[in-house]
């Protein structure tokens, strides 16, 4: 079982690395100020909530390391918030509660996280709040629906456990 879930969080964090790589080069990405939004780059995060909190964290993590090396320290301050909502995410999974409950309670997590994340690189509480906020609050709800569609496909081939 170790071996298929360091699988699982293997494949998870390469996706979570090359989708912002490949996204981002063929214009798949908008930029507002502290705020971007890369098509389905939350998605290898939320599909690692059904792993351990700290299988999750460190996918979160690899899509941090992914936009530092694309859009800088803002952004990945803001994506190293990942690993909070995805780890927070596996431990209400573990709990109990459905995969579509737990990305609608870490919406507004993430989009206050993010938030508040860029507030020392110098960004107002409209650009934080409003711009990055709200922003990233779409964003998941966006990555949130192919996540969930992503689930309900191969849900019939996956293993009880992942």
């Amino acid at each position: 079982m170790e071996t298929r879930r360091l699988v699982w969080t293997a494949m998870l964090t390469a996706l979570a690395v090359v989708i912002p790589l490949v996204f981002s080069s063929i214009g798949l990405v908008l930029v507002l100020g502290p705020f971007t939004a890369t098509v389905a780059s939350h998605v290898p995060v939320m599909l690692a909530m059904f792993l351990t909190p700290g299988s999750a964290f460190l996918v979160g993590l690899g899509s941090a390391l992914s936009f530092m090396a694309i859009h800088g320290m803002v952004v990945a301050a803001r994506a190293a918030m990942h690993a909070f909502v995805a780890a927070g995410g596996a431990v209400l999974i573990g709990r109990g509660r459905s995969f579509a409950q737990v990305l609608l309670i870490t919406l507004p997590i993430h989009g206050l996280l993010e938030s508040l994340i860029v507030l020392p690189f110098g960004y107002s509480l409209y650009q934080a709040l409003v711009v990055v906020g709200l922003g990233t609050a779409i964003h998941h709800a966006v990555d949130m629906v192919i996540a969930l569609s992503i689930v309900k496909f191969i849900s019939p081939i996956l293993p009880r456990q992942i």
